[in-house]
């Protein structure tokens, strides 16, 4: 029977990532995300934040993905396995996992962010939690064993899978950048990498969403650098200092700690995903937090900022709303709903970029006009991408050396420059070339 995939969702679209692989009578699915853009036009919740819907309700609205299309394959499928801890990978398991008998398996840092989801949405899942070490292999059946492999992007202990099979390897390679300086955990596996290619894979799915850009993505170290040279650079004596960033982005967290201690500033982290995320990683045993105070719900955040607004000049504040969603701290603050007010010359540190949706670009232009209002010094884009560019695309091909290759994570236009790319490698369309959209079905074997 041999390999077969299904692509139910992130083939031509931004997020609502899930990759069917079917091997003989057995299938593995690769990811369960939402689509973050539709997710926060329905719910209004900020980016790191899942809640409670039905699944009925939250694939009408385009914010997961509609698995209806793999009921034939439901009864076979032995793993669910995200490839790492952010919303639009991870964020469905809680709607989707019941409707599959069979463990989901994940890094350390990913199971401890979906162990959180589920406690803070009192959601109970039948289904078996089991990390994996990342570097390590498990076998789940006879003829399927899973590899993780370490590769740098924007959030910590992101794997390429390796499905390892009777008919060769398949390479699920959704997100990554190559960065050889990062500032938390170590470089790429490329060792592994190349093992993985010398045994001989059959196929790879790779991230395009930066396809379209030339060069290389720059390491997170220059993101760093950024943030350096705002914080250092100008003068924030007496005013408030506020940065907003991912809140999955523990290494950014970690810069902006670094930063406030030696700024002599206390770090605070005000917002529910923030906590989410920085208390995985502490349970990973990825990092300590220890000195940071971290500030969850509601109330307590209410409270905390109207203690800082007398004293802003001892704070360095992290928040969440750096998209501008509308219950997002920074942007309830905006909006007068939270007691904290902005004197001329405070400052918002935006170490993001805008995700580029529709609903992104207006809730962040309505953010950023009521806080030019309110005579806030904004700095915006003290950021890198935690997607690889046209030489790490190049780079990861050439090191691991699949027959075939899919690019996914991205909608068409960065698909079409993977596949020119791709063309230049000596692949070729309809052969060892497959920009597959959502629904289809490719025979790999």
């Amino acid at each position: 029977m041999g390999i077969e995939i299904c692509a139910v969702g992130g083939y031509g679209e931004v997020g609502k990532n899930m990759t069917a692989i079917r091997v003989d009578d057995e299938v593995v699915i690769c990811d369960l995300g939402i689509h973050l853009p539709n997710w926060i036009r329905f719910t209004e919740h900020d980016e790191g934040e899942v809640v409670r819907y039905s699944r009925k309700k939250l694939i009408d609205e385009g914010a997961i993905p509609d698995d209806s299309i793999i009921n034939d394959w439901r009864a076979k499928v032995v793993a669910l396995v995200p490839s790492h801890a952010h919303l639009d990978h991870v964020g469905a398991v809680p709607f989707l996992a019941r409707r599959y008998e069979c463990p989901i398996f994940g890094s350390p840092f990913t199971m401890e962010v979906l162990k959180t989801i589920l406690h803070d949405e009192r959601i109970v899942l039948p289904n078996e939690l089991k990390t994996v070490l990342v570097g390590s292999r498990v076998r789940i059946s006879q003829k399927i064993e899973l590899e993780f492999i370490h590769m740098t992007h924007s959030t910590p202990q992101t794997t390429m899978i390796v499905l390892h099979t009777p008919y060769g390897g398949v390479l699920y390679g959704c997100d990554f950048k190559i960065d050889d300086s990062p500032t938390l955990g170590p470089k790429p596996d490329y060792a592994a990498l190349e093992r993985a290619g010398k045994q001989g894979l059959a196929c790879a799915m790779v991230d395009s969403l930066y396809a379209d850009h030339k060069g290389k993505t720059p390491s997170e170290a220059y993101a760093k650098e950024l943030l350096r040279e705002v914080m250092f650079g100008e003068n924030f004596r007496g005013h408030g200092l506020i940065v907003t960033t991912f809140s999955s982005h523990i290494a950014r967290l970690a810069s902006i700690v670094e930063f406030a201690k030696k700024l002599k500033r206390k770090p605070i982290f005000l917002g529910r995903s923030l906590s989410k995320y920085t208390t995985a990683a502490q349970e990973a045993g990825l990092i300590k937090f220890d000195d940071v105070e971290i500030v969850k719900y509601g109330r307590k955040v209410r409270r905390r900022l109207r203690e800082i607004e007398r004293q802003k000049g001892e704070y360095l504040i992290c928040m969440t709303g750096h998209q501008g969603e509308p219950n997002a701290v920074l942007s309830r603050i905006a909006d007068g709903k939270l007691r904290f007010h902005f004197d001329k010359g405070d400052a918002v540190l935006f170490s993001c970029h805008v995700i580029p949706a529709e609903i992104n670009r207006q809730n962040r232009q309505v953010l950023e006009k009521k806080l030019a209002d309110q005579g806030v010094r904004m700095y915006r884009d003290l950021h890198v991408s935690g997607h690889g560019r046209q030489d790490d695309i190049r780079q990861l091909v050439s090191l691991c050396k699949p027959k075939m290759l899919i690019p996914m994570h991205s909608e068409p236009p960065m698909m079409d420059a993977f596949c020119e790319v791709s063309k230049q490698m000596g692949y070729k369309i309809g052969e060892t070339l497959f920009p597959v959209r959502n629904g289809d079905r490719l025979k790999i074997v």
